[in-house]
C-alpha cells in the first residue's frame, strides 16, 4: 500500500519540515516490524507493507498540473499538510480528486485544519479524516492501521477509534473525534536531513523546541501551553552536520528561541566556535529579555553569521496588554541598539497592523518608534485572525472583521477602517521596495530627515517622520499610476529622484514661511543626486550609465591614469581578489569610479557589506 505525503509550499525555496518529520518518525518506528518499507525495498507492494513518499509542490504551480502529478503517483492514501497559504489551493485539489480518485483515502493535517475539522469533513465527503495537533505518533499509528487492513484485504475496516489525535469519518459516515494526542519528548523526533540532495538552493528549517512561553492572543502557539526542548547534545550534533555540509541557511522555527538564557548561550557559543564561514542561522526571539552576556556573545559572531527576527508588533501599551504580550520597548530598543553597534548581525523587526486599540495615529507612532532603530528589515504585516487563536473569540468586542478566505486578514476594527488599511498596504509596498531592499539607504536617510519635526509641515499631508515619508511616496506612486506597474530597478531609482524633486518644489513654494533654522536644513538637489548616485553604484556594477543620473563626471584621462597607477601601487584596491592584479582593465571591471561634487569615490564590488550586500566605497584622496 502506498501513502503519499503532499506538501504545497508558498515558494520553491521553502521546504516542508512537517511531512519529512512524519515520514522519518514512522519509518524509524515501524521498520523493525516489517510494516514500513521505502519504494526501493524488495517487500514494497506486498500486502500489509506500507511505502510512504513525499511530493512537494508550490502554490505558484498550475493546480491542473499538480493534480495530474498526484494522480500519476497512484497512491492508496494521500495526506495533505495544510496552512493558510495553501488551503484554497488544496480545496481545489480535493474537489478534483473526488472525481478522478474517488477510491483514495484522503487525510489532512496542520494548523489550518485543526480547528474546523468537522466542518471540513462535512464539506468534503472524500476526506477520510484529519490529524489534529502533533502528528508524528498519530501518523505512525495510522500507517499501522492501514497495514493491518491491507493485509486483511479489507480497506474499509473501521478501527481508527483507538488512535488519539484524529477526527475521522467512520464507515457509517458518522464523524468520530478521538482523545487528544499526548506530546512527544523532543528527542523522540527524528533528524530528517541526512540526505541534503533535495535542499540545494532551499531553506532548511530546524526545530529545537516546541511551544512558547508567551500567550499572544493572535498566535496559535498560545494554544500549545507545554514548552519542550530537544536535548543540547542532540542539537549540537545536528547543527554540526549542517556546518560540516556548508548549508547556506538554517532557520530555527522555535517560537521564542531565547526564552531559556543558559540554553541560548550554549547554542550560540557552539555556533560561534564551529563557524564554517558560510552557514547563516536565523532565530525568532524576544529582544527585551536579552541579557548583557547574550548581546556580547552575538557581537563575537562572524558578520552575517546570525540574523534575528524580533516581533515588536506594536509599541502601544494598551494594545500590548489586550493581546497578552508583555514587552518592554525601552529595553528592546536599548538591546537592539547594542546589537547594531557591533555591526555584524542582520536585524528583522516586525509590526502588525489591525491590532485592538491601535488607530492610525498609534500605528504611526509604532512605525516611527521601530524605524528609529534602523533594522536591516522592517516587516509591516497585517493581523491574521487564525482559527483557534484567542483573538478569534473577541471579534465582536473589537469590531474585528476579516476576509472569509485564507489568510483571514483584517479588514477593519473599531479603531481602524478599511480605507486606513489600504493606506497601510500602500506604505507596506513602499517600505518593501525602498527600505527592505537595502538599495536606497543614503537617499532614504536624506528624505526621512525632511519629514522630521523641523520641516514636516512643508511636506506632509497627514503624517510625519519615516511613516510620513513612505505615506507620501505611496501617494506619489498612486498619482502617477506606478502602483499598477511592474517597475525595473532603474525605474525605482528614477521615480525616487522624481519624488525628491517634487519635494524640492514644495520647499521652494513654502520656504518663505520657514524660519532660518529650517531653511538651512531643507533638501537641495545637489545632495539628493549625490545620495542617489552613491546608492545606485553601491548595489551593482553597472557599466551603462542611466540617463537620469546625468553625464559621466569622471574624464577618460583621469580614469585611465587612476587605474594604471592602482595596478602598480594598489593604494585602494587591496581585496584578496584584486591585490595581485596588475591589469588596469581587470581592476576597472570589478570596480566603478565616480566623481561626486568635489571628490572621487571608488566602489569595490569584490568587497561587500555582509548585512546589506552593498559594495565597499572608498574616498579617493
Amino acid at each position: 500500500m502506498k501513502v503519499l505525503l503532499a506538501s504545497i509550499d508558498s515558494k520553491y525555496i521553502h521546504s516542508n519540515l512537517a511531512v519529512r518529520s512524519l515520514k522519518k518518525y514512522a519509518e524509524q518506528k515501524l521498520r523493525e516490524s516489517g510494516v514500513f518499507c521505502d519504494g526501493a525495498c524488495e517487500h514494497a507492494g506486498e500486502p500489509g507493507v506500507i511505502s510512504s513518499e513525499i511530493a512537494e509542490y508550490t502554490i505558484n504551480q498550475q493546480p491542473t498540473k499538480v493534480m495530474a502529478d498526484i494522480y500519476k503517483q497512484d497512491a492508496d492514501v494521500i495526506m495533505f499538510s495544510c496552512y493558510i497559504w495553501n488551503r484554497a489551493f488544496m480545496e481545489k485539489l480535493l474537489n478534483d480528486l473526488a472525481v478522478v480518485r474517488p477510491d483514495v483515502d484522503i487525510w489532512l493535517g496542520g494548523p489550518e485544519v485543526s480547528f474546523d475539522s468537522e466542518e471540513i469533513l462535512v464539506r468534503f465527503s472524500n476526506v477520510r479524516g484529519i490529524m489534529t495537533g502533533e502528528g508524528e505518533e498519530t501518523f505512525a499509528k495510522l500507517l499501522s492501521t492501514y497495514a493491518a487492513a491491507d493485509e486483511a484485504t479489507d480497506y474499509s475496516i473501521d478501527n481508527f477509534n483507538s488512535i488519539s489525535g484524529i477526527i475521522y469519518r467512520s464507515s457509517a459516515e458518522a464523524i468520530v473525534c478521538t482523545t487528544q494526542r499526548e506530546h512527544l519528548d523532543m528527542d523522540q523526533l527524528p533528524f530528517v536531513y541526512e540526505d541534503l540532495s533535495d535542499f540545494e538552493n532551499r531553506i532548511i528549517y530546524y526545530e529545537s523546541s516546541r511551544g512558547c512561553p508567551f500567550r499572544c492572543s493572535y498566535c496559535l502557539s498560545s494554544v500549545d501551553k507545554k514548552l519542550r526542548f530537544r536535548s543540547l547534545d542532540q542539537v549540537k550534533k545536528e547543527l554540526k552536520f549542517f556546518l560540516d555540509n556548508n548549508v547556506r541557511q538554517v532557520k530555527f522555527v522555535d517560537r521564542t528561541f531565547n526564552c531559556d538564557h543558559d540554553r541560548t548561550m550554549e547554542i550560540w557559543r557552539f555556533i560561534r566556535d564551529n563557524d564554517n564561514g558560510i552557514t547563516n542561522f536565523h532565530f525568532e526571539m524576544a529582544a527585551d529579555i536579552l541579557k548583557e552576556d547574550e548581546i556580547q556573545l552575538l557581537g563575537q559572531m562572524r558578520p552575517g553569521q546570525v540574523q534575528l527576527e524580533i516581533g515588536v508588533q506594536t509599541t502601544n501599551p494598551k494594545t500590548l496588554e489586550a493581546i497578552q504580550r508583555p514587552m518592554d520597548f525601552v529595553k528592546l530598543s536599548r538591546n537592539v541598539q547594542a546589537i547594531k553597534q557591533a555591526g555584524n548581525v542582520h536585524l528583522h523587526l516586525d509590526l502588525i497592523a489591525g491590532l485592538p486599540y491601535e488607530d492610525m495615529a498609534s500605528f504611526e507612532k509604532s512605525f516611527n518608534d521601530v524605524f528609529a532603530l534602523r533594522p536591516e528589515q522592517l516587516q509591516l504585516g497585517f493581523l491574521k485572525v487564525l482559527k483557534g487563536s484567542p483573538i478569534a473569540d473577541r471579534c465582536e468586542e473589537y469590531g474585528l472583521k476579516y476576509t472569509a478566505a485564507p489568510p483571514y486578514e483584517v479588514l477593519e476594527t473599531k479603531w481602524i477602517s478599511y480605507d486606513d488599511l489600504l493606506k497601510l498596504k500602500q506604505i507596506e509596498e513602499m517600505v518593501e521596495v525602498y527600505y527592505n531592499s537595502g538599495q536606497f539607504v543614503r537617499t532614504l536617510e536624506l528624505l526621512v530627515s525632511e519629514f522630521e519635526e523641523a520641516s514636516r509641515d512643508i511636506y506632509r499631508d497627514d503624517y510625519g517622520g519615516a511613516f510620513g515619508l513612505f505615506s507620501a511616496l505611496g501617494k506619489f506612486y498612486e498619482r502617477r499610476g506606478l502602483d499598477m506597474l511592474n517597475l525595473s530597478r532603474n525605474s525605482r531609482y528614477e521615480f525616487l529622484l522624481e519624488f525628491g524633486r517634487e519635494m524640492l518644489n514644495k520647499t521652494n513654494t513654502s520656504v518663505d514661511s520657514a524660519d532660518a533654522s529650517t531653511k538651512a536644513d531643507l533638501l537641495d538637489e545637489v545632495h539628493l543626486m549625490e545620495a542617489l548616485i552613491l546608492d545606485y553604484y553601491s548595489r551593482e556594477n553597472v557599466k551603462t550609465r542611466p540617463e537620469f543620473l546625468g553625464e559621466e563626471a569622471v574624464s577618460k584621462e583621469f580614469a585611465k591614469e587612476f587605474y594604471s597607477l592602482e595596478a602598480r601601487e594598489h593604494r585602494y584596491l587591496t581585496s584578496p581578489k584584486l591585490i595581485d592584479c596588475d591589469d588596469p582593465r581587470t581592476l576597472r571591471k570589478y570596480t566603478h569610479l565616480e566623481k561626486i561634487i568635489d571628490r572621487y569615490v571608488l566602489f569595490d564590488y569584490t568587497r561587500r557589506d555582509s548585512l546589506t550586500n552593498n559594495s565597499i566605497t572608498i574616498n579617493i584622496l
